[in-house]
């Protein structure tokens, strides 16, 4: 299915902001009624920026909400998207070497490293047998 940029539907195109009323919340999302009295769906993945287990936990029904048009399909069939007008929520850096923020590539590097081969060293010396000869994997 490809995406038009250009689609419209009665007065509503890609790119704008609409408002409308929760009418159905469905486990994949809600249909929402426009002013203008189409219906639209925001998807649960586009409600928030964070993950939404249930949609029932951002939206209820009769709710007013505003969004913005993401998609129009051949169809005519209309798709919002609620976190798309809400600026992204910044994440607190995170510890060790899965993003530190100011620790550069070279320093995440040598950190991994260092993990790896302690853990190499620990599988070895799990892997003597008490006499000091190699142990067959699957051999106790």
């Amino acid at each position: 299915m490809v995406e038009d940029k250009t689609a419209t539907t009665a007065g509503v195109n890609v790119g704008d902001v609409v408002t409308g009323t929760v009418e159905h919340i469905a486990p994949y999302g809600a249909f929402v009624r426009l002013e203008n009295g189409q219906k639209a769906m925001v998807h649960i993945s586009e409600l928030s920026h964070s993950y939404v287990k249930k949609v029932e936990d951002v939206l209820e029904l009769q709710q007013k909400v505003t969004a913005k048009v993401i998609k129009i399909d051949e169809r005519g069939r209309i798709d919002l998207s609620i976190k798309a007008l809400k600026p992204r929520e910044s994440r607190p850096p995170q510890r060790g070497y899965g993003g530190g923020g100011e620790m550069d590539f070279e320093k995440k590097l040598s950190m991994f490293l260092k993990a790896s081969d302690e853990k190499i060293a620990d599988l070895n010396s799990k892997m003597k047998d008490s006499r000091g000869g190699k142990r067959k994997p699957g051999k106790r």
